[in-house]
């Protein structure tokens, strides 16, 4: 008799109900996880806090963000506003941070002894300066769960706009992110920036590092805003996407290898 092999998945394991063509986040919102890096905070040139023992809390499924054992944190930095409040994740009193010649209204919250972060401590990003071991870090903490990688390409990548060609190109360098479509970054000899027009805007992110330069872009008497941007200056990891030009797929069309993607849906629509 022929043995009978049973699969190891079920069948239905590869449907999708959705159009997307990459990997959604692994974590969801309300997931708490211990971070094994030495994390600090400096307001200023004076350090807020000092730990090992951080938690990632996802309080939204993109990203993590740090809470910080309230007994790694120097005190005589935070001012209790008065003001206890319900959140998320339980009770909490939120705290002015103060020092360094600053004070920044409730930029602390100080969870209570009760609930899944009781005695930790929730900062508003931007105030400090944030690094893991000796590493500066931007915008957030990098999650577990997310791999960013740069790769070179030699697929012919089109970027359009209400039939208006942006860019095109066959040596594009693709960036793959968990949870996001796949960016196309094209060799600025490659993009009409006779339809681009540099903006202001700048961003930050943990993985790539600050935005270099935005464009808007003009089609027809219409101005379609902050829809292309570049790295000067990547983070070592993604170093293949210095000084390319990538743009929103979420806003507008792409077409490689002569398909066009659908345009999809992420925060960023």
């Amino acid at each position: 008799m022929t043995p009978r092999v049973l699969d190891t998945f079920p069948r239905h394991h590869v449907c999708m109900t959705d159009e997307r063509d990459y990997p959604q986040m692994a974590a969801a919102r309300g997931r708490i996880e211990p971070a094994p890096r030495r994390v600090r905070g400096f307001l200023g040139h004076e350090m807020v806090f000092d730990t090992t023992a951080a938690r990632y809390v996802w309080e939204v499924p993109y990203y993590p963000q740090y809470y910080i054992p309230l007994a790694d944190v120097r005190t005589e930095f935070l001012r209790d506003e008065d003001h206890p409040q319900k959140v998320q994740f339980g009770q909490s009193r939120v705290h002015s941070l103060v020092g360094a010649g600053q004070t920044h209204a409730s930029a602390a919250r100080v969870f209570d002894e009760d609930g899944p972060v009781a005695g930790l401590v929730r900062f508003e990003w931007d105030r400090l300066r944030w690094f893991e071991e000796d590493e500066p870090i931007y915008g957030h903490p990098r999650n577990p769960y997310s791999r960013v990688d740069a790769v070179r390409s030699h697929r012919h990548v089109c970027v359009q706009l209400d039939g208006v060609v942006l860019a095109d190109t066959a040596a594009p360098v693709l960036l793959f992110e968990t949870g996001l479509p796949t960016r196309y970054y094209i060799d600025p000899t490659d993009v009409a920036f006779e339809h681009l027009e540099p903006s202001p805007t700048e961003t930050l992110c943990p993985y790539k590092g600050t935005t270099s330069g935005y464009w808007s872009v003009r089609v027809g008497d219409t101005v379609h805003a902050d829809l292309a941007w570049t790295y000067h200056y990547p983070l070592p990891a993604v170093a293949p996407i210095a000084g390319m030009v990538a743009f929103y797929n979420e806003k507008l069309d792409v077409v490689v290898d002569g398909v066009s993607l659908a345009r999809p849906k992420t925060q960023f629509s």
